[in-house]
């Protein structure tokens, strides 16, 4: 994923938090489940942490029964055993990602609760999110919105937020993927998602945040433009579809392309995916062509042979 590869190249900010983490949507995973911010061939420690505002981290709190002192006294062993286990193994990347992962789990006991806890967030914050007013579902999306500021305020490299989830979420209608009843279903996941997004926007910028902040809205697929054989609904368009930047080194007021009259495929400035993600890279401060990792036998890049930066939309 994008944000394991960013991870792996800048590291945290923040040792006390993950320095990726993924806030799924309130209906669950998305389609691909932990792969769409999983670390894939990168070693696991780069793995996107995931956990949302009203599904916090499990074991956030000492039982009761155990003293501090004991606690300590256990992690204090079980870090000594874990370092024995690792200098017996040495190039065990997914056993010195475990390790990573536990000891950090043992510092978000400390930090996390601090993080989750919405309660100190203004009304007018809350109104701006639109957390009340709406339906539960884009409520619970605004507070994972207002969750994503508060984890980039103290120093989460990336967040990852999710609108819509695989077909085994809630309500019935749970994403874009719209192959039937597409005004319904358009309607609805719009309502979710727009104030929120936006009041996260303007939130940062008010903040200060936002010309540090690069803020990637993003989907894989677009909608074509004529009806699928139901009459309701519409296929998936690699061919055409709209992402936006804004924020840290982002060109304002810019559109990047066409698509053709029908909205069928790129007629101008046609971008590839390639394209897309190495003007990511050079945002964050990297050359897409010298981050790489060696991996069977290749210096891997998350734009293999491709890419190149989109200078057009740079500031």
């Amino acid at each position: 994923s994008f944000g394991a590869w960013v991870t792996y190249a800048l590291g945290t900010e923040n040792e006390n938090l993950p320095a990726f983490v993924a806030i799924n949507d309130p209906r669950g995973l998305a389609r691909s489940g932990k792969n769409n911010f999983g670390n894939g061939f990168l070693p696991a420690a780069f793995q996107g942490t995931d956990f949302s505002a009203s599904h916090p981290p499990g074991n956030l709190y000492r039982p009761e029964n155990l003293s501090k002192a004991d606690d300590q006294k256990t992690r204090s062993l079980l870090q000594r055993l874990n370092a024995s286990h690792l200098e017996k193994h040495p190039d065990d990347a997914d056993l010195a990602g475990r390790i990573a992962s536990y000891e950090l789990a043992g510092r978000m006991q400390l930090s996390i609760p601090e993080v989750m806890n919405l309660a100190d967030e203004s009304a007018s914050t809350l109104a701006a999110y639109g957390v009340e007013g709406g339906s539960e579902l884009k409520g619970a999306y605004a507070r994972n919105c207002i969750l994503a500021r508060r984890l980039l305020e103290r120093g989460v490299r990336v967040v990852q937020l999710f609108n819509g989830s695989d077909p085994s979420g809630g309500n019935g209608i749970t994403n874009w993927d719209s192959h039937q009843d597409i005004l319904k279903t358009h309607a609805m996941q719009a309502e979710i998602m727009d104030q929120p997004t936006a009041a996260l926007i303007a939130d940062l910028r008010q903040r200060g945040m936002l010309d540090n902040t690069l803020v990637v809205w993003a989907t894989e697929f677009g909608r074509m433009p004529f009806l699928q054989a139901n009459g309701t609904g519409r296929d998936h368009n690699p061919d055409a579809f709209t992402c936006f930047l804004t924020g840290a080194g982002v060109r304002r007021a810019y559109s990047h392309g066409t698509s053709d009259q029908f909205g069928f495929k790129a007629a101008e400035n046609p971008t590839s995916v390639y394209d897309f993600n190495a003007t990511l890279l050079h945002l964050m401060g990297l050359d897409h062509e010298r981050l790489t990792y060696y991996h069977n036998g290749l210096e891997r890049r998350l734009t293999n042979v491709h890419g190149h930066v989109m200078k057009d939309v740079l500031a």
